[in-house]
């Protein structure tokens, strides 16, 4: 089982993200008492209370201070077994890794560090709207290393703005440079609640070159394979099998309980969604109600929704699982367009899995959808 925790919480908005946060960060002890509440509340959601993963994601997790993530992982160990073996997982800003800070996650047990450096370019930090520098996002990694915990995951974004791709590939060397273990590349999207949402609908920004966008995503691909890391999902690479176990318990459709303000949680049949309102989210725990909305899955949301997360991993989907789900309509539904797009060379079939090659990686959406069960 897995337990996600979301923290809302961040110091400025970066122009691209749409996640769901707070720069208010008045209330946080508030809502760090709430999560742990909702914790006890929903201890038995999960078939089992024994956890292979803990992943704190916001918003940004590091913003919590010593008492508080020691009060959230206390709550947690008293309702929940964790493995002595679990993944546990924070999300970090370079500026907020002090060498003291980073002991103190190191003595509160995470183990897994995913850090939001998103490029080492100067002036594409300033475009994003990131507080961080190059060098701080150098030297986080280096000292989170120097006080044990190796197994770190940085994030790069592709398709910035830039007339070639010299900037890019830079980054890709830094992140050579800085030995770690995983690395999430995510392409730059311009999504409507956001800064560059507004200032595209202003004609302030040109909205993304999906031709630029490709090269770049192809560019990342090659690099990466030569340099040892192997793509196990769309966006994400890692060395010597260090994949995130947590984001591939999402990808796999494994069981896992979402806590805080926009969490998600899923048990096989349902999908629940957190109320993405800090202010809402308080009054609702504060009388031992849980703000979600429920969806009850059909058999072709189930699978539509494997289709979705397998096809981007190199576990991809079996036909076996997706005839099961749909009463066996998949296949006679998808035959013919399984074999065209077979001969357009994006997928293949390997001992009954459908798997993407390496072409297909850049219409992987296209091809779930087109898939899609009505």
């Amino acid at each position: 089982m897995h337990l996600y925790v979301h923290i809302p919480f961040c110091r400025q908005a970066c122009h691209y993200c749409d996640f769901h946060f707070s720069t208010n960060t008045k209330n946080k002890r508030a809502i760090v008492e709430a999560i742990a509440r909702e914790i006890v509340i929903r201890r038995n959601y999960l078939p089992s209370k024994e956890l292979e993963t803990i992943y704190f994601g916001g918003g940004t997790p590091s913003l919590l201070d010593e008492e508080e993530l020691s009060f959230l992982m206390d709550t947690i160990h008293t309702h929940f077994q964790v493995n002595t073996d679990a993944e546990i997982t924070l999300e970090a800003n370079p500026d907020d890794l002090s060498r003291e800070k980073l002991i103190q996650f190191y003595k509160a047990g995470i183990n897994r560090l995913s850090i939001g450096i998103q490029s080492f370019h100067e002036p594409h930090l300033k475009h994003l709207n990131r507080i961080h520098d190059s060098y701080e996002a150098r030297n986080c990694v280096k000292l989170a290393q120097e006080v044990g915990i190796t197994n770190i995951s940085i994030d790069l974004i592709y398709a910035i703005p830039a007339p070639d791709h010299t900037i890019l590939q830079s980054d890709i060397q830094k992140a050579f440079e800085l030995d770690v273990a995983h690395i999430s590349a995510y392409c730059l999207t311009i999504e409507p609640q956001t800064a560059f949402g507004s200032w595209l609908k202003k004609k302030k920004i040109k909205p993304i070159d999906e031709e630029f966008a490709a090269q770049q995503f192809e560019i990342l691909m090659d690099g990466l394979a030569l340099n040892g890391y192997e793509q196990y999902e769309i966006s994400n690479f890692a060395r010597n099998g260090k994949y995130s176990r947590h984001n591939s318990s999402y990808w796999k459709q494994h069981h896992y309980l979402g806590v805080g303000p926009s969490a998600h949680s899923y048990n096989g049949m349902s999908r629940e969604y957190n109320v993405s309102n800090n202010t809402q989210y308080l009054a609702a725990i504060e009388q031992d109600k849980i703000p979600s909305t429920i969806e009850i899955l059909s058999p072709a949301d189930q699978v539509n929704e494997y289709l979705l997360t397998g096809l981007r991993t190199k576990w991809g989907c079996e036909i076996s699982t997706l005839n099961t789900l749909s009463d066996n309509q998949f296949e006679l539904q998808n035959r013919a367009e399984i074999s065209m797009m077979a001969q357009k060379g994006w997928l293949f079939i390997d001992n009954g899995t459908i798997l993407l090659t390496q072409a297909g990686k850049l219409f992987a959406d296209r091809v779930a959808s087109d898939l899609f069960l009505d």
